[in-house]
């Protein structure tokens, strides 16, 4: 996974109606977002929950909107 931003992180909003927050500023996971959209159909950004930091697979098809989370 590319460097993000330490310290930073961004609240998505999915489809689904639940939200993530994942490490990292707001440029840096629209970023990954945007490159899995323009890969093949099912690639998965992969983020790190801004708790836990636990891996996770988003499918940028199921983001709604992409905040930045003021902690």
């Amino acid at each position: 996974m590319p460097a993000i931003s330490p310290g930073s992180s961004t609240k998505l909003s999915l489809s689904t109606g639940d939200a993530l927050v994942v490490e990292g500023g707001l440029q840096d996971v629209e970023k990954l977002l945007q490159n899995a959209s323009r890969s093949s159909p099912g690639t998965l950004a992969w983020l790190t929950e801004a708790v836990g930091g636990e891996a996770v697979g988003v499918n940028p098809a199921h983001v709604v909107t992409v905040t930045a989370e003021d902690g």
